[in-house]
Order: C-alpha cells, then sequence, then structure tokens
C-alpha cells in the first residue's frame, strides 16, 4: 500500500510528508535543527552567543526553503557565520585541541546536539546531489561552516562554565602530521 493524503487537511503536518525525495527529509532535518536551536537560544544569556544564534536561528529556516524554493542562503550569510565562527575559536584559550569529547550542561549539550544534527544536514545535502537534484553550492558551504560554528561555541561556553572538555584522540585512524606533537 502508498500512504497518501486523505485530502482532509486536519490529517496534514506538512505538504510534502508523502513524497518519495530526499529533499522531504532534508526539510525535516532543518526544522529539527531550528527547534533545538531555539531551545539553546532560550536558555543562554551570554550576550555574544545569544545575538549569533539569534541571528542564525531564521537562517537555518531559510535553509530549509533554499533547496526546493529560492536560495536564501548567500555570500553575505556565509560570511556572517564565518565571522562569528572565527571570533569564538579566538576566545578559546586551549584551541589546540583537535577534536573533543562532547560536554557540557543545558544548553551547551543541545548545541552539542545540534553540531551532531548539522552534519546530519549536510549529509542530506550529498544524498540530494546523489539524487540528481541541484543543490546551490552555497548551501553545503554553509552547513559544514556550522558544524564547526558551533563546535566552536560549544567550546567557548564550557569553557566559561569551567567544564573540561578532554581531547579525543581516536585509535582508529593516524593522527595527521599537522596535529603530532613533537
Amino acid at each position: 500500500m502508498t500512504l497518501t493524503f486523505t485530502k482532509d487537511i486536519d490529517e496534514m503536518c506538512y505538504p510534502y510528508i508523502f513524497e518519495d525525495s530526499p529533499l522531504c527529509d532534508f526539510e525535516i532535518l532543518t526544522d529539527e535543527l531550528c527547534t533545538y536551536i531555539g531551545l539553546a537560544l532560550s536558555q543562554i544569556e551570554q550576550q555574544q552567543v545569544n545575538e549569533a544564534l539569534g541571528w542564525l536561528q531564521p537562517k537555518i529556516f531559510d535553509l530549509n526553503g533554499s533547496i526546493r524554493g529560492k536560495c536564501a542562503i548567500d555570500e553575505q550569510d556565509i560570511a556572517q557565520l564565518k565571522h562569528y565562527y572565527h571570533f569564538f575559536k579566538s576566545k578559546v584559550t586551549d584551541n589546540n585541541k583537535r577534536f573533543v569529547l562532547p560536554r557540557g550542561v543545558g544548553p551547551t549539550a543541545l548545541l552539542h546536539q545540534c553540531r551532531s544534527l548539522s552534519k546530519k544536514v549536510t549529509r542530506q545535502l550529498v544524498l540530494i546531489d546523489k539524487a540528481n537534484i541541484e543543490v546551490p553550492q552555497t548551501l553545503p558551504r554553509f552547513t559544514n561552516l556550522l558544524v564547526n560554528f558551533l563546535f566552536a561555541v560549544t567550546r567557548f561556553l564550557n569553557q566559561l562554565q569551567g567544564i573540561d572538555e578532554p581531547e579525543y584522540v581516536s585509535n582508529c585512524y593516524p593522527t595527521p602530521k599537522r596535529y603530532q606533537k613533537g
């Protein structure tokens, strides 16, 4: 049996929910990401993080609609996100850690979840492209940068709260020479 819309608008949560396309999955993931960012934002009092997330949240809905409608993520958005990324990255005093075990409480833990979810959003763009659906190049650039931005913000917030994030060094992969100590 193929699921379809019953024609009762009360029984329709989203116009594309029965679509057999990776576009709908992308839109659902970005909706979830926007929700988690809003939840974290409602718990953050730190002014610079609050400002950055306040700017970012509507951009996630722009990202959502950019895959099916007019692309609303442009070079200015990428530049602004990069500005925020470099700002928070510069505030982290132990920034030589390549990867950390994700830790933190409240909104920081939520932002770690957003970081992980942003990787899923980026991966979904890859699947959309593999389905021969055109993906504006600003979208994967924005979502990849978003992952790095959220990593920097979580590091910054944990630093402010005195929460240690131990560096994680994989036992599965060799450490690239540029990160080797000594």
